[in-house]
């Protein structure tokens, strides 16, 4: 992992970690809807849908830089257990994101979740972002926890649950890239 940090030694690399199924993306979808039109976002945030007929919610991700929503479960069956991430939509939304990379004030990654931990996914972007100065900030369960750390390799800030501050670390850190 690339040391995510300014040229004045500012960590570039924040993350949240709420407890509870889709805290973070909740609280991220309204950092999200915060700071639009106040920065460039480029990332995603994620809807939970619950379906009354499916144990297994549908997972639909928005693009922070065009609004497109894409559809990231597949439909396994009603009974279905274990993970129904759709990883081609996965890595089309990572595409999309990296389009969009160029120029961004604040890369947003709504989940550090099993791809991420295996050197997938958006993790590649997330070094990418860092080394391009752009700040980068992670929804991180408590599963993925270990795998986020070493991957952060003790270089990111844990942000709390607060979402003042954790708008005024992402103000800060588009001015941190800006002087």
């Amino acid at each position: 992992m690339v040391t995510p940090t300014d040229d004045k030694g500012a960590l570039m690399l924040g993350y949240i970690s709420l407890p509870g199924r889709g805290k973070n993306d909740l609280f991220l979808a309204q950092v999200a809807r915060h700071l639009r039109g106040r920065m460039r976002l480029c990332g995603t945030v994620q809807t939970n849908i619950a379906r009354a007929d499916r144990r297994k919610c549908d997972m639909d991700l928005q693009l922070l830089a065009t609004g497109e929503v894409l559809r990231i479960s597949e439909d396994r069956g009603a009974q279905a257990r274990g993970c129904t991430l759709d990883t081609h939509v996965l890595t089309q939304a990572v595409a999309l994101s990296e389009a969009a990379l160029d120029g961004a004030d604040l890369l947003l990654v709504n989940k550090f979740g099993k791809t991420e931990a295996e050197g997938n996914g958006f993790a590649p972007l997330v070094g990418e972002a860092i080394c391009a100065g752009i700040p980068v900030l992670v929804g991180v369960n408590t599963l993925n926890m270990p795998a986020f750390q070493a991957f952060a390799d003790g270089h990111a800030d844990a942000l709390p649950a607060d979402f003042v501050q954790v708008v005024d670390w992402c103000l800060k850190a588009q001015l941190r890239d800006a002087a």
